[in-house]
């Protein structure tokens, strides 16, 4: 037998009573897992709900508790700043403004620097946050916009989102970033206070302080209009020159009518702004190319106003004969219009082939669009002493003042162009459809020399079919609103087209008419700054909705399908007139803060400004891409008149505006209205 083999080593198990066998992690997580298995269907869907319970719950109570950590930090910020200011330490004064670069900053359009938008001073002495506490940039949304922070794609020129320029004063190099939002520059540059006098006391030493400083040149608002027109012209001249309406952001263009809408609309624009350059490349165009021999459809209403109210409008200012004739080539064509029934034109003539016919899906025209062609009509008569216009114009008027269908004054939307009488009567609103006709009343009775008295009862009768039928006041600001009527229920909404009625309101009280009319001209002109100043980006939407009862604190609400703006010029003609009545210069701010919000989120840098879906959203406002021929016909124009110091440039006791603000003559007191053979 064989002894039993040793061994060269001694085994030892060290343990007490509390050990437990040793089992690696695989083992646990497989115990883990079976015994969840094991639970049943329900006793797991319990367990998962009550997770995803707790889950959402630590998400809602995250940013109450960030705001109690902030309250804590703005508060021992403060306690701070008054500790420093009892040790005798100074903050920056109130009145003290950073030092931009001199001069036309490299990349920025070539905007002048009068153009820059005015510097807001700030009210309260200002303290920088500690580093610990600054909070991070924000890296939402894509790459493209994170390099670039709160700009759009189509708003930013590439290889231009920074440049260097050297400061003059002290030597230093100072970043310039640039927002191509607009005009909007931030400068990050070494700034110096100014000296002061240390050695007084108190408010004695802040007021040296504050008269030290420089005082910051005012921006030329008249200039900066000018501009904005400029940077228009130039994508309009680039990329759709002839054509109706500038794409701005796709660099092309889009046709309506195939007749230079855009170019004959800004024709007395330019020569009101004094661009003699771009008005003579414009002239020679009309000269040269301009024809209205085409087989094309034109709308009755928009040709009227736009083209020749246009062509009206520039011989007057001009006394070129160019635009007289051409206004009688179009003003011949449109003629056939009238070849109905009841003599109610119809909306669509064929200007070539001298034919004219209604929309496919109605016999019926709007109100607003055959009974706002009499001031261009009625004038094309006067120059040319053909009585043939001003007959068939004033026929309209006539008729309509004595259908039936009328509410108080108010008038339904529509009329058949077969039997000349009113249709879908439920309906009344002084916004699309119905607008103009209300606006005509006043104006036809301005430019006859006030003689005509059936338009000015007319006219008075609806302003008190307005207060008693369409007004309101909103909850819980108290704001002054024109709604809707729908089968004797109001609907508490108004188009932005109805904010011509303050700049209406005001011109009648200026020529005579009630006192009242210009206090509600008041109220309305504030409501309809309030749909710009309640909306995110400063702009308007096409539609507002107004709380009678409030239940979220706001005045404004606008539906997804309305949050658009079409550079639309109803709320800043209103201004123009409240400011040359008043001369309250809060009206002008107001303008001016709509062309800077223009500049932030509605111009393109190639050239052009884009109309914009969503006024709510200021990080993507959603351009798209269209320049409507009316921002320079119209908003541009009226910028420029609200601006302007000469109360004499197109005074309004001389001219008239059309609804395309293109400004007719009053006529002589010693011509009338009527045309001879309806008198």
């Amino acid at each position: 037998m064989y002894s039993p083999q040793r061994k060269d080593f001694v085994s030892l198990t060290l343990g007490d009573q509390h050990s437990h066998n040793y089992t690696n992690g695989k083992h646990r997580r497989q115990s883990c897992w079976r015994k969840w298995k094991q639970l049943s269907r329900l006793q797991r869907s319990l367990i998962l709900f009550l997770l995803a319970f707790l889950f959402i719950c630590g998400i809602l109570s995250y940013p109450s508790l960030t705001e109690q950590w902030r309250g804590l930090t703005d508060r021992s910020l403060k306690e701070d700043w008054v500790e420093m200011d009892n040790q005798g330490l100074r903050p920056i004064p109130p009145g003290f403004v950073p030092k931009l670069p001199p001069g036309v900053v490299p990349g920025v359009q070539d905007i002048p620097p009068e153009v820059m938008p005015e510097i807001q001073r700030p009210s309260i002495p200002l303290l920088p946050k500690p580093p610990a506490m600054r909070k991070p940039p924000s890296k939402r949304g894509p790459p493209a916009l994170q390099k670039r922070g709160k700009v759009s794609d189509w708003q930013v020129k590439d290889g231009e989102e920074a440049t260097i320029k050297r400061d003059e004063d002290g030597g230093k190099e100072a970043k310039t970033l640039i927002s191509w939002r607009g005009a909007m520059i931030e400068a990050e540059q070494g700034t110096e206070l100014q000296s002061t006098a240390h050695e007084k006391e108190g408010t004695v030493a802040d007021a040296e302080d504050s008269a030290n400083l420089k005082p910051v040149k005012a921006v030329d608002r008249v200039e900066a209009v000018r501009e904005a027109f400029r940077h228009a012209w130039k994508g309009y001249k680039a990329f759709a020159w002839g054509h109706d309406e500038l794409k701005p952001i796709s660099k092309t263009h889009g046709e309506w009518f195939g007749l230079g809408l855009t170019l004959i609309d800004a024709l007395d624009t330019m020569w009101i702004l004094g661009l003699k350059d771009e008005f003579a490349e414009a002239k020679k165009w009309v000269e040269t190319e301009l024809s209205f021999s085409k087989n094309v459809d034109v709308n009755l209403f928009e040709s009227t106003i736009r083209v020749l109210g246009g062509l009206l409008s520039t011989y007057h200012l001009t006394e070129d004969t160019l635009f007289l004739d051409k206004a009688k080539d179009i003003g011949s064509r449109l003629m056939p219009a009238f070849k109905t029934p009841s003599k109610i034109p119809y909306s669509d003539v064929n200007i070539g082939k001298g034919t004219a016919h209604p929309p496919r899906w109605t016999t019926d025209s709007t109100v607003a669009e055959v009974t706002s062609i009499q001031l261009e009509f009625r004038e094309l008569s006067r120059l040319t002493k053909d009585p043939q216009y001003q007959v068939l114009y004033f026929f309209i008027i006539v008729n309509v003042h004595g259908l039936e269908g009328k509410r108080d004054g108010l008038v339904p939307m529509f009329i058949n162009t077969n039997s000349g009488k009113f249709t879908r009567r439920g309906a009344f609103t002084l916004g699309a459809r119905a607008d103009s006709y209300y606006e005509y009343l006043l104006k036809q009775w301005l430019q006859g020399g006030k003689k005509e008295t059936e338009l000015l009862e007319d006219y008075l009768q609806a302003i008190e079919g307005v207060r008693k039928n369409l007004l309101r006041q909103t909850s819980p600001s108290k704001l002054t609103f024109v709604g809707e009527l729908s089968n004797g229920r109001l609907n508490p909404k108004m188009d932005h087209l109805v904010c011509f009625l303050p700049g209406t309101l005001a011109l009648g009280a200026h020529n005579g008419l009630p006192a009242d009319h210009m206090e509600l001209a008041l109220q309305l002109m504030e409501t309809c700054h309030q749909m710009y100043a309640q909306m995110e980006t400063g702009l308007s939407p096409e539609i507002a909705h107004f709380n009678l009862q409030s239940s979220n604190g706001r005045d404004i609400d606008v539906k997804p399908a309305d949050r658009h703006n079409l550079l639309r010029p109803e709320t800043v003609e209103s201004l123009l007139y409240m400011y040359r009545f008043t001369n309250d210069s809060k009206y002008r701010d107001w303008g001016w803060d709509i062309l800077q919000n223009f500049n932030k989120y509605t111009r393109v840098p190639s050239g052009g400004y884009t109309s914009i879906g969503n006024v709510r959203d200021p990080l993507n406002p959603a351009p798209r891409d269209k320049m409507e021929s009316f921002f320079l016909g119209e908003t541009l124009k009226y910028l420029f008149l609200l601006f302007s110091d000469d109360n004499e440039l197109i005074s309004l006791d001389k001219y008239v505006f059309n609804t395309e603000a293109h400004p007719l003559p009053i006529w002589p007191s010693t011509l009338s209205g009527r045309s001879p053979e309806l008198s």
